[in-house]
């Protein structure tokens, strides 16, 4: 069907937005809401109708929802103060009241399909989370254990990267003493996750780890003692910890087994998994092989989604850093975020990706928006947490984002962005006019890693206010080094401040600290 409306055109079959014969590039969740305001216009559309319908009833803030209403708005050159096309009905919801034209397409008769050695698939590995095992001698007590393995089951299948077997599968197994190689084979996955519960009187002690199946070796194990104050809030936090663990340890082991194997027969997966050691390593250098990786894996697959979400997060990480120029990235990182959300709109890693995107380039309400779509997707990201965390800071939220920041740390204790995550912290209680608290948290960031440009900056404008020219004159000496473009001009024309107060009070502290 399509609706035709002033000079627009909206395709639903096409998925298409035209205006005058030219695409209107849309978020394909814009579109979505879009497409069902115009075939609902008949009535006024409440929040409810939109979360059900365009969010699946997940959590969505206002923010969210509004973001997403201004950008549909701005497709059509409306706005929210006319309201031509979208209007606001207060407290009911929205309604189309545009003058609307229905037609059915007609369409060519579809070419024959190309053989499907055309594209080459991409091998995801698959995964198996087995009952944990109740080691309490009570059996009353495996609802429990059975409560972890499938918040486990259920967090992992949030996330991208592999298939994980369902509950009814890989359930079978509890209480039967089977060898994790037959496991495997039988389900027909790569890696296994196993654990324990020993519960007694009101402690609980948990362990679980992650099995290689294919070399029966373990790539993680770890054990958890708890008070039972709270049987619910204990068994979020394991799961939570657990699966933050997790995926990191798959990623070591598939690109250990990638680089293993010889470069001609590299497949895009196997690309995107080396790609990913170079962009967890944090250097110009490293994110720089991993872009060449990942155009690979693009090339192979143009609609490897995964792939182009992290190409733009890589990109745009850049841009944070002082690596790479803004105006030149940007857009590169944007397209590349939008062709993965139109691939797959419910990857994390797109809606974290295009958020950076639109952080840098001052969009902070939809930069928000798109953190939370993320952490909403898949709560155990740590990376777009740290992301909301410092989009938090820029928007004028500093208490929400020392919290935000504090909770990427918890999720992702042996993060390699954890130096980062320190330093959003300490420019949150910066911003709050806690110098010393800062300083605290950025010479933390700086024991991680002392090659990041963030907790240097955080640094140095924390010395200044403090009145510590020693410090600040070491920091602005490491910041110079890390970060040779440094400079006035750059802070007060490249960071996207929603407060021209908490700039000056930034500026500030860079002039008191002795910068130029």
């Amino acid at each position: 069907m399509r609706f035709l409306f002033e000079n627009n055109v909206l395709d639903g079959d096409l998925r298409e937005l035209t205006c005058a014969g030219t695409t209107v590039a849309l978020q394909p969740q814009v579109f979505d809401l879009l497409l069902y305001l115009v075939a609902e216009r008949a009535r006024v559309v409440s929040k409810d109708d939109l979360i059900s319908q365009i969010w699946s009833n997940r959590i969505v803030s206002d923010s969210a929802l509004n973001s997403r209403i201004n950008a549909a708005r701005k497709a059509l050159g409306d706005d929210g103060a006319t309201q031509r096309l979208i209007k606001t009905i207060p407290r009911k919801g929205f309604r189309f009241v545009g003058d609307v034209r229905e037609e059915v397409a007609t369409r060519p008769a579809a070419a024959e399909a190309a053989p499907s050695s055309a594209r080459v698939a991409t091998e995801r590995p698959g995964i198996a989370v087995l009952a944990f095992e109740n080691m309490s001698g009570d059996p009353a007590q495996d609802y429990f254990g059975d409560g972890i393995s499938e918040d486990i089951l259920t967090a992992l299948s949030k996330q991208r990267w592999f298939i994980v077997i369902a509950r009814n599968s890989s359930f079978t197994y509890k209480g039967r003493a089977v060898h994790i190689k037959q496991i495997a084979e039988e389900l027909g996955v790569r890696y296994i996750v196993e654990g324990s519960v020993r519960k007694v009187d009101n402690r609980v002690r948990i362990t679980a780890q992650l099995n290689d199946a294919t070399t029966g070796g373990h790539l993680w194990a770890e054990r958890y003692d708890r008070e039972l104050v709270d049987v619910f809030a204990v068994q979020d936090e394991i799961t939570e910890r657990i699966v933050a663990a997790i995926e990191p340890q798959i990623h070591a082991a598939e690109s250990f087994r990638t680089h293993r194997k010889p470069p001609a027969s590299l497949d895009a997966w196997d690309l995107l998994m080396q790609a990913l050691s170079h962009y967890w390593r944090i250097t110009p250098q490293d994110h720089a092989a991993a872009q060449k990786l990942l155009e690979r894996a693009i090339a192979i697959d143009p609609d490897y989604g995964q792939a182009l979400a992290v190409l733009a997060a890589s990109h745009m990480f850049g841009v944070h850093l002082g690596w790479a120029e803004l105006a030149t990235t940007a857009p590169i990182a944007e397209d590349a975020a939008l062709a993965a959300m139109r691939c797959d709109h419910e990857n994390a890693w797109a809606h974290a990706a295009l958020g950076s995107v639109c952080f840098s380039t001052s969009r902070l309400a939809d930069a928000l928006s798109e953190f939370e779509q993320a952490l909403a997707l898949n709560p155990n990201f740590s990376l777009a947490q740290g992301y909301y965390a410092l989009a938090l800071s820029y928007a004028g939220r500093p208490s929400d984002s020392f919290e935000a920041a504090k909770k990427a740390i918890r999720l992702s204790p042996r993060d390699p962005s954890l130096a980062i995550y320190y330093g959003i912290a300490g420019y949150a209680r910066f911003t709050e006019r806690h110098y010393d608290e800062a300083i605290a948290l950025a010479r933390e960031a700086i024991r991680h890693r002392g090659d990041l440009t963030g907790a240097y900056r955080v640094l140095a404008v924390s010395a200044g206010m403090t009145g510590d020219s020693v410090l600040a004159v070491m920091a602005l000496g490491e910041l110079r080094r890390t970060q040779p473009n440094i400079s006035l001009d750059w802070i007060a024309t490249q960071l996207p401040w929603a407060n021209d107060a908490d700039r000056e009070h930034y500026l500030e502290g860079f002039r008191r600290a002795g910068l130029r």
